[in-house]
């Protein structure tokens, strides 16, 4: 798809991303004061920038006061984190963290750790800033993932661990009055995601917090381990990439659009180690829900973290979710980007991240011929409240029922009440759940991460097959032929179509909105929404 420095036309062609060298590099802070709920205040810079933009001379202080590099939102973090008064990329610095997340594939591993270097009687550095949250193997009789939750619960116990979402009863999610469900979002709803802080976890789409403008990354079991002792880790600051969106939102668009049309212009490997920071008139329209799903797959990118400036609609989220003061920063006006990407959203369409990768994009209605299998609705990036209103629109619309089995995975307890509780807009007062039976949906499943890591075999709608039936085919024709004919396809709004991601290594996942999840599930085929919204 083309992307230019002022339009977007459909794919191929090639992407512009410019630079300016030689800029100032200072500027004023448009840092805000620390408060609950503070007002929106933005700085958005209109030039191209690079990262090696020459510094000024300092002048005196008594004729200017305080003079200090301009710097981009991330690098203000982690110059408050790490206690000084400005940081630049590439450089190695001890950041405070505010908020350490675990979850029940990564915890064992990061509290044997810990225990391990700090003494079996350690206790942790703050026990009301970790958040643990079992939700990726829940529902299984796997004997050891049901054990990892009991590492969890053990450790909560022995540490007083304000924030533990247990879970006890695995047949229904219901008798557990404490869990909440995939991390990532519960995270979120619960009040833990603040602007301006830092935000770390051992799952690589941690990053989906950045959506609240703070700085939030996956890390691995040994930082985790040492960060539980010490509230502390070593960070590299992250140069930014800055991409600026700008538009009406089509109605036929999603924010998992904006995402797979980014990665398919810079690859699974552009963003390596950088931050990505998101900001324009699109950007600015978008709920928080659409936010996450932005920053949720900067990770499928290689980022380091993704990032959306706080305004009246993250203030406005927060209202209810937090009493904790949070000081929201901003990118200065001369801060320092190493490259800028500029898009008109309204010429955007429909999009898929074809097998096997994220960045093997394509428009939907260029798979219109691909056949498929089932579709899956869920996860961190594709199993929220508004994932589940946007597909419920699409089977409205149609007044038709689904042509494979659809399988729908609520992300949160929260989610999964919605569901059964909010009206679908235009619906005559139906919610969700009502329009997914009437289609002839599954029933809604207990809210994990379920089948978008694959997981245990039993674990619900995951891809154990390799091939969907067994037929007759005329011995003549190739056996690579008879397999290509047979593969399980599923149209998914989860973020990763590797090999082997939902199950079975040869199971074909195609990336999606919800929007063209529900439509495919329509069709039987990779279809474009607007067959249905338009």
């Amino acid at each position: 798809m083309a992307v230019a420095s002022f339009t977007i036309s459909p794919p191929p062609a090639s992407f512009i991303a410019k630079k300016d060298l030689g800029l100032s590099a200072f500027s004023s802070s448009s840092s805000s004061p620390p408060f609950s709920v503070p007002k929106c205040k933005k700085s958005v810079s209109k030039k191209i920038v690079s990262v090696m933009a020459p510094q000024q001379s300092e002048r005196m202080p008594a004729t200017t006061g305080s003079v200090k590099t301009a710097m981009t939102m991330t690098e203000k973090i982690f110059a408050r984190a790490s206690e000084e008064p400005q940081v630049s990329p590439g450089e190695n610095v001890w950041v405070n963290v505010d908020i350490l997340m675990t979850h029940d594939i990564s915890g064992p591993g990061s509290i044997g750790i810990f225990k391990r270097e700090f003494g079996p009687h350690a206790k942790v550095w703050d026990r009301e800033k970790v958040v643990v949250i079992p939700d990726h193997y829940i529902f299984t009789e796997d004997k050891l993932a049901n054990r990892n939750v009991d590492i969890l619960r053990d450790f909560c116990n022995d540490q007083d661990i304000k924030y533990f979402y247990d879970i006890k009863d695995l047949g229904n999610y219901k008798a557990n009055p404490d869990y909440k469900g995939v991390c990532h979002v519960a995270l979120a709803q619960e009040g833990h995601c603040r602007p301006g802080e830092v935000l770390l976890g051992t799952d690589s789409h941690t990053c989906t917090a950045g959506a609240f403008g703070q700085f939030a990354t996956g890390i691995g079991n040994t930082d985790a381990g040492f960060v539980l002792g010490t509230g502390k880790l070593l960070l590299k600051v992250p140069p930014t990439l800055k991409f600026v969106m700008d538009g009406e939102m089509p109605d036929y668009l999603l924010a998992k659009d904006l995402i797979l049309q980014i990665i398919g212009e810079i690859s699974v490997a552009g963003a390596t180690y950088k931050s990505m920071e998101f900001v324009g008139t699109t950007v600015e329209s978008l709920t928080m829900e659409e936010r996450m799903t932005l920053c949720n797959m900067v990770i499928e990118a290689g980022g380091k973290n993704g990032v959306v400036p706080a305004d009246s609609t993250t203030f406005k989220y927060l209202e209810d979710k937090t009493s904790l003061p949070y000081e929201p920063v901003y990118s200065d006006a001369q801060a320092r980007f190493l490259t800028e990407y500029r898009f008109d959203v309204t010429k955007l369409e429909p999009l898929v991240a074809k097998p096997h990768s994220p960045d093997n994009r394509a428009l939907a209605r260029e798979c219109k011929d691909v056949k498929i299998d089932r579709v899956y609705i869920g996860s961190c990036t594709g199993g929220k409240t508004e994932d589940f209103m946007a597909a419920a629109k699409v089977f409205l619309a149609s007044g038709k029922k689904v042509r494979v089995p659809t399988f729908l995975v609520p992300a949160t307890g929260k989610v999964w009440m919605d569901l059964y509780t909010l009206p679908v807009p235009g619906s005559g007062g139906k919610t969700c759940s009502q329009i997914f039976e009437e289609a002839g949906c599954d029933t809604p499943a207990n809210p994990t991460c379920g089948a978008c890591m694959g997981g245990p075999r039993d674990t619900y709608a995951r891809m154990n097959k390799a091939v969907v039936s067994q037929f007759s085919l005329p011995t003549d024709i190739p056996l690579t032929a008879v397999r290509a004919l047979s593969l399980q396809v599923c149209v998914s709004t989860t973020n990763r179509n590797f090999p082997g991601r939902m199950g079975h290594k040869e199971g074909q996942i195609y990336l999606a909105s919800p929007y063209t999840a529900a439509a495919s599930a329509l069709t039987g085929f990779v279809t474009d929404p607007r067959e249905f919204l338009q």
